[in-house]
């Protein structure tokens, strides 16, 4: 299973200092980075989000635009940084990215099984070919593959003594595919591999070296066909042949932030600035580009169902078509709500759902997919700063905020 993920760009948000804080970034970036945190909270404007109601029978919204409750929210071990990767919902359970790791029933939030030392924070939570892979959260240089819905142990592969801290970064059929630290004969290190290893076996089918400088915290990557697509926070989008590990290209994209994307057919679509761009997988041609409102910047996006949803910094909610960059709508429904910008979206039905950063006018958004009009925002009101994370199962609408986890009727 291959997923898409969207870009932060403009100046440093709360969010990114959390992850660069958890990716083990010195400290002197949380200091230097706080003055953009205001960013953040611009994107919420001045106006009001409808608090929670009562939901009517089926588990849709009042008709008075009020959120429905939840139907169930339990506490749990989560800790994330704010990545889309840290809570997933599959085989009747949902999972969020902590110590311990548990998975909760999705019916009724009961736990289903719970793994000590199950998740390295930060580490993303990759699903593929019906398996769960984590890095361990001892530390021992395994990478580990469990069933989701009974969390067994199914797999385990070790990349070598020589490297530490492999984390898997993708998955598809074949293989899983994780960076780790190169160490040196002192146990420091100043590089990382690139690997990739038979989801079978275990065994290491390739690796290589990347460049001096690069770091094996903040990769976003994807898998398509035969290209493995990442970038990191030294701001390089790259792409590999998947059989051989060889780089096929790598752009330097000075407008975007480390961070999600997404990953079409034979594109690979990135948010630059003021710029949306798609370049193609085979050779990093540029093949189509959008343009948002002067002095605005487009944030994460998401790919659903075929459908490019993005949000800029004006609070404008955009639905695109993939393969050609043409709009399908635009809605200013979150500007005239006063309402924060979504950073990750899934859909279910015909509603999707966008998850915001911070508080007090974050939270989730109910939209109509058709249009891109709000028709609700569920938030817990909690002002717990942590950004608000969203999985489904067709059924349910998960939304992790801090330690909360709520079910939401989709």
């Amino acid at each position: 299973m291959s997923k898409g993920y969207g870009t932060t760009v403009g100046r440093s948000s709360r969010r990114r200092i959390l992850r660069l804080a958890g990716g083990g970034i010195a400290m002197a970036a949380l200091g230097a980075g706080l003055t953009g945190c205001d960013d953040d909270l611009a994107a919420g404007g001045d106006g009001s989000t409808p608090p929670p109601g009562a939901s009517t029978e089926d588990g849709r919204a009042p008709e008075d635009g009020r959120a429905p409750e939840p139907l169930w929210t339990k506490t749990t071990s989560a800790q994330t940084f704010g990545d889309n990767d840290e809570l997933v919902a599959v085989d009747g359970v949902v999972i969020a990215s902590g110590d311990p790791l548990a998975a909760l029933d999705t019916a009724s939030g009961d736990e289903r099984w719970s793994l000590p030392d199950g998740a390295v924070p930060g580490a993303p939570l990759l699903l593929g070919d019906g398996t769960l892979y984590l890095a361990s959260g001892t530390y021992d240089g395994n990478v580990i593959g469990y069933t989701p819905a009974s969390g067994k142990e199914t797999w385990r592969s070790h990349l070598g003594k020589e490297y530490r801290q492999p984390r898997p970064v993708a998955v598809d059929a074949e293989q899983v595919y994780v960076i780790a630290e190169i160490l040196e004969a002192d146990h420091s290190s100043r590089t990382n591999v690139i690997a990739a290893l038979n989801s079978g076996t275990g065994k290491v089918v390739w690796k290589e070296q990347r460049d001096l400088g690069t770091q094996q915290n903040g990769v976003h990557a994807v898998v398509r066909g035969r290209y493995l697509v990442y970038t990191d926070f030294k701001k390089n989008l790259t792409v590999r042949d998947t059989a051989t590990g060889r780089q096929v290209w790598t752009h330097k994209t000075t407008k975007t932030s480390y961070g999600p994307f997404a990953v079409h057919q034979d594109l690979v679509i990135v948010p630059q600035g003021q710029r949306l761009q798609a370049f193609a997988l085979s050779d990093g041609s540029e093949k189509w580009s959008v343009e948002t409102e002067r002095y605005t910047s487009f944030r994460e996006p998401s790919l659903v169902e075929d459908v490019l949803y993005i949000a800029d910094s004006g609070r404008t909610l955009w639905a695109v078509e993939p393969g050609t960059g043409k709009k399908i709508w635009q809605s200013t429904a979150l500007k005239d709500a006063g309402a924060q910008v979504p950073r990750q979206f899934v859909k279910a039905g015909g509603t999707l759902y966008g998850a915001t950063g911070l508080d007090k006018q974050g939270g989730v958004h109910a939209f109509d997919a058709k249009t891109g009009a709000l028709r609700w925002t569920f938030n817990d009101e909690s002002g717990d700063y942590h950004a608000w994370l969203i999985a489904t199962d067709g059924k349910r609408v998960f939304a992790l905020h801090g330690k909360k986890l709520h079910a939401l009727p989709a």
